[in-house]
């Protein structure tokens, strides 16, 4: 199936059009590469062609990267040693690369050569900019939805054909840094401005602009290939160029707290490659990112990152019926989660019923939107028409009655079965039988809220995560009546709003709560203890996790995770085994040290809400240990308390696919994005080695660090967690 095609025209200009067949966006093949080579040989032998024009077939796209399974292919055609394939498929890429950017120029003079153009008619991220960045002029199409960047750090990788040494070199290091080390995307325009794109012009005058900047007779000799070419900003060398990389090696390190390997290989890869020729540069390049390919890390996020993602996204546990995407949703509670809910809806072009009991309450939460697209208006992100777009499809109203004809109901009302049964009952009387009834809940039973409908197989809970604009995670939960339709309505919602879905069975605090609150209560624990906050809280940092323990617990609420505890301590009983967190958290809710929201809490806070450091008071009531534990303890005792959760969530039929145990973790509340998810890191370090850390921490600390079953029974095997679950069986099948 052919991707690359090339047609010349009367005036001798060749057009190389890039559409990879059966999908929507181009994405570089194997093949692909073979018939692009085959084609740039053909252009530079013809002497009837004068220039080339490389675009796209694809309406609003040039090229969306490269596909990962070519990488796959490189480590298994070299059979036992997997980096020399990689290596070598690397250079080969580079080889192909530079045969555009040279163009048959000729190696001594620099003379002769054919002009090889790239016309962009929108997004172009990866390869689908590094191949442009071979080329001798890069013109964009005034799209502004699309776009242009680098993004491969966002997945555990960096720009390994080309990218990094050629942005390095056109920008400078200073200048490249935003897009290499953070994967900063930019429009047209932005592109231009930051000088990746050379010039930006109308659509519909993209291919004219193009033929006619391949027929002005135009340098094409590259400034590092050109004599007396000096880099933006200094070599490293150079003192300017020097405090550069000093600089960026203090910021990577400062940002990634050494944990992801692949910002430390681009560094390596450009600092090295500024102090040699250009094509050594490349092949430093290779080498580098061959490094990281090998790397278990990158593996990890490649797969939890972007395969499995991806799989989540399109509907790999979406029950096999019709379409069931929203047409008209109601929420119920203009509040915070509410308020989140609709405009994410609305922003999608849902139309959106948004109902609270006041009227004045539901105009406030129809102005949460409103403020978010200001927000965006004043980034220019966002259009006044747009604006006027979204908040036009919200309803802000106190009249129940409007609900009729809404497909899917989103209850975000607070968290007190009575009130939710109340609000179900009256609800349903409203909407047609056929609507689809979610509730926002996000420590509630399902099954339990679900005896007030009278449609139980119809009721799902759709869990959003705070703040619903900005988190990428929702959490369906079934309850033991929930039927297939529900399921496949509410994954169908989260395909509209462009986020990505888990689901999970109905259990106490369902999937995500159920890991991160041992998390919250092991560092809260450790402080009982007399292990010094700070410890505790870098520890968590230098594992790559957002927020240390205590900084969380001051973010979500002292008193939210008080009544959280009370509800657990009533529910365990005489199985309760966090009475010592229990008891900080009261004495903090005593002294009205609520976190954030109190500006006191495990942190002390300034007149302007800003933290500033553990609050004194702490070491009062819980004076420091003289011996404190090694910085290996404390990891492993925040890790395993998140991670073991996680494979009894599996075990126990919560959870029922292992994909969404590694992306949920890393999406839902940050856990270590570096390792793929807990189960990833389970086989990276080997069910063996985790077993004997949770055997050495169950005998120092006790029983809530004992091995689960499945977790020993893997390590007995041999196995890993995605060698026997990777297709998304479950535990218990099994």
């Amino acid at each position: 199936m052919t991707a690359f095609t090339m047609t010349t025209d009367a005036d001798g200009v060749a057009t190389i059009v890039w559409d990879t067949p059966g999908k929507s966006m181009n994405v570089m093949s194997m093949e692909g590469w073979d018939e692009l080579d085959r084609l740039i040989d053909q252009a530079l032998a013809d002497d009837a062609i004068k220039g080339v024009i490389l675009t796209s077939g694809k309406s609003g796209s040039f090229a969306g990267g490269m596909d990962l399974n070519v990488i796959a292919k490189m480590k298994e055609s070299a059979g036992d040693n997997p980096a020399r394939g990689l290596f070598d498929g690397i250079m080969r890429v580079h080889g192909i690369m530079r045969k555009i950017e040279r163009a048959g120029l000729e190696p001594k003079t620099n003379k002769g050569g054919k002009p090889i153009v790239a016309a962009l008619p929108g997004t172009a991220l990866g390869i689908g900019l590094e191949i442009p960045l071979s080329c001798h002029r890069i013109i964009a199409a005034d799209n502004p939805n699309a776009r242009i960047g680098l993004p491969e750090i966002q997945i555990g990788i960096f720009p390994g054909a080309g990218g990094t040494t050629r942005l390095v070199r056109k920008m400078g290091a200073m200048a490249a840094s935003p897009l290499l080390l953070e994967g900063k995307l930019n429009d047209p325009k932005g592109a231009k401005s930051a000088g990746i794109v050379d010039e930006v012009v109308p659509a519909d005058e993209l291919l004219s602009a193009a033929k006619s900047w391949v027929l002005s007779n135009p340098d094409i000799v590259k400034p590092w290939d050109a004599k007396g070419y000096k880099m933006p900003g200094g070599a490293p060398y150079h003192p300017a160029g020097f405090m550069t990389y000093v600089g960026a090696s203090a910021m990577v390190n400062g940002r990634t707290q050494g944990v992801y390997p692949a910002a430390k290989a681009l560094l390596s890869a450009a600092y090295e490659g500024a102090l040699v020729p250009f094509d050594t540069a490349l092949k430093i390049e290779a080498r580098w990112f061959t490094n990281i390919l090998m790397n278990p890390s990158s593996n990890a996020m490649i797969r939890s990152l972007f395969i499995n993602k991806e799989a989540l996204e399109k509907g790999a546990n979406r029950p096999d019926v019709a379409d069931e995407a929203v047409k008209k949703v109601g929420v119920l509670g203009a509040g915070m989660m509410g308020a989140g809910i609709a405009f994410v809806a609305a922003n999608a072009g849902i139309d959106v019923v948004l109902v609270d009991q006041a009227q004045a309450s539901a105009d406030k939460g129809k102005s949460y939107s409103e403020g978010i697209l200001d927000k965006g208006i004043k980034r220019r992100k966002v259009t006044e028409e747009k604006k006027t777009a979204v908040l036009d499809r919200i309803t802000a109203t106190d009249d129940f009655g409007a609900l009729k004809g809404c497909d899917l109901i989103v209850e975000a009302v607070f968290e007190d079965p009575k009130i939710k049964a109340e609000v179900t009952q009256k609800v349903e009387a409203i909407v047609g039988s056929g609507a689809i009834f979610a509730t926002n809940t996000s420590t509630l039973p399902i099954s339990e809220l679900a005896e007030a409908s009278a449609r139980p197989e119809q009721f799902i809970g759709i869990h959003f995560f705070s703040p619903v604009d900005k988190m990428l995670l929702v959490e369906i939960i079934k309850g033991k009546q929930t039927g297939d339709r529900a399921v496949a309505k509410a994954l169908d919602f989260v395909r509209q709003i462009r986020k990505t879905p888990i689901v999970v069975n109905d259990a106490r605090f369902f999937y995500a709560n159920r890991c991160i609150i041992p998390y919250l209560n092991e560092g809260m624990r450790m402080v009982t203890e007399g292990v010094n906050p700070v410890l505790i809280e870098n520890a968590a940092r230098l594992l790559g996790l957002p927020l240390g323990p205590l900084q969380l617990v001051d973010e979500t609420s002292i008193d939210l995770g008080l009544r959280i505890a009370k509800a657990t301590k009533d529910a365990t009983g005489g199985d309760y085994d966090d009475q010592a967190v229990y008891d900080l958290l009261v004495w903090m809710a005593d002294a009205d040290r609520l976190g954030r929201k109190s500006n006191a809490g495990f942190y002390a806070y300034d007149d302007k809400g800003q933290r500033r450091r553990l609050w004194d008071g702490l070491a009062e009531q819980y004076p420091q240990a003289d011996d404190q534990p090694e910085l290996t303890e404390v990891q492993q005792r925040l890790l395993m308390s998140q991670v073991l959760e996680a494979v009894r969530a599996f075990e126990a039929g919560v959870l029922t696919d292992i994909r969404e145990g590694d992306v949920g973790a890393i999406l839902g509340w940050g856990f270590c994005p570096w390792s793929g998810g807990p189960f990833s890191w389970l086989d990276m370090i080997g069910a063996g080695s985790a077993v004997e850390i949770c055997d050495e921490l169950t005998n120092r600390h006790g029983n809530r660090f004992t091995t689960p079953d499945l977790l020993r029974d893997i390590a007995s095997s041999g196995d890993g967690f995605y060698t026997r679950f990777g297709g998304g069986t479950a535990a218990k099948a099994a």
